[in-house]
């Protein structure tokens, strides 16, 4: 079971980033386009691991599928980060939390013509982690808009799509091999943004660039957090990608499900700083949302307890 620890631990790391990066930041998300072009053009940088890797080229076919993989991946980013810029995270996010893991799941079982499947039991830990998930992120009275649906919908497909492809890939070449050449499919995925879009062309070449730093006193120790949070991201998505790698078939469905741990893991040390440092961050919460997290958290907890005993 290292694929689950491995995993559980990669959603701790991110759920660390998201706090690094709404402290450092606090943004309004750019245009999704720009944002998509960013991140896939940050993915060449895995280039400079090539001579220590052994890496070498596969053929043509394991070659485009493993291109495609990451380019699939820019494209679920963008269509994520439309339905966030559009639509209320809150309805969103929670949205493309459950239906992420069941597509995982179909797409699985379609793709092995039904022989990759869950047991009862990793079925029922699965409903729990997807339902848990639900509860942690869903706020009261926020119910999801036929146009935030269909937005989330896509997202969540394409995201789920990237983790079967993923997973395909990683029967077939080494890690470090596999991740290469995703990570050249997203940045090839970015280059084509910077071309068909003229809104990213201008985003690039203004004076103040998407690369810039945000607007923050860039004191010593606060230049140090913004690095920790891009080292602890790259270290997150690699660890997620390893647990992918190690997990069996039908457990990527679960991995995808699992993402409600760092949903629980970041309601913890929200809580937790809100009340040791409120000039850090505050969060203001019912005691009927608490109950509700509560409930999502042990749900959680139910289903990895379950995951381990199969």
């Amino acid at each position: 079971m290292t694929w689950l620890i491995v995993a559980i631990l990669s959603y701790f790391l991110l759920a660390v980033v998201f706090l690094l990066d709404k402290y450092l930041l606090a943004q309004r998300i750019p245009d999704p386009k720009v944002y998509a072009f960013s991140i896939g053009l940050l993915s060449i940088l895995i280039l400079v691991i090539i001579p220590f890797v052994g890496f070498t080229i596969p053929e043509t076919k394991v070659l485009i599928i493993s291109l495609l993989t990451g380019a699939i991946f820019v494209l679920a980013l963008f269509w994520f980060f439309k339905a966030l810029r559009d639509f209320e995270a809150s309805r969103v996010v929670p949205t493309v939390g459950a239906l992420s893991p069941i597509f995982t799941l179909i797409l699985f079982y379609f793709f092995s013509e039904g022989k990759e499947t869950l047991s009862s039991g990793q079925f029922l830990a699965f409903s729990l982690l997807v339902i848990g998930t639900v509860l942690i992120l869903k706020e009261k009275g926020k119910f999801i808009s036929l146009k935030s649906f269909k937005l989330s919908f896509l997202a969540a497909f394409l995201f789920s799509l990237y983790f079967v492809l993923l997973k395909y890939v990683y029967l077939v070449l080494s890690f470090w091999q596999g991740t290469i050449l995703t990570r050249i499919g997203g940045f090839l995925m970015a280059l084509l943004f910077f071309l068909a879009f003229k809104e990213v062309r201008q985003e690039v070449f203004k004076k103040r660039t998407i690369f810039n730093f945000p607007r923050v006193n860039f004191i010593k120790s606060t230049l140090s957090l913004f690095f920790l949070a891009r080292i602890g991201s790259g270290v997150a998505g690699l660890l997620q990608l390893w647990a992918v790698f190690l997990a069996p078939l039908y457990a990527v469905a679960i991995i995808n499900a699992l993402q409600g741990t760092q949903y629980l893991f970041l309601f913890f040390l929200t809580l937790f700083l809100s009340l040791k440092s409120p000039q850090i961050l505050k969060e203001e919460v019912s005691s009927q949302t608490i109950l509700q997290k509560i409930l999502g958290i042990l749900l959680i907890s139910f289903g990895i307890a379950i995951l381990t005993l199969f």
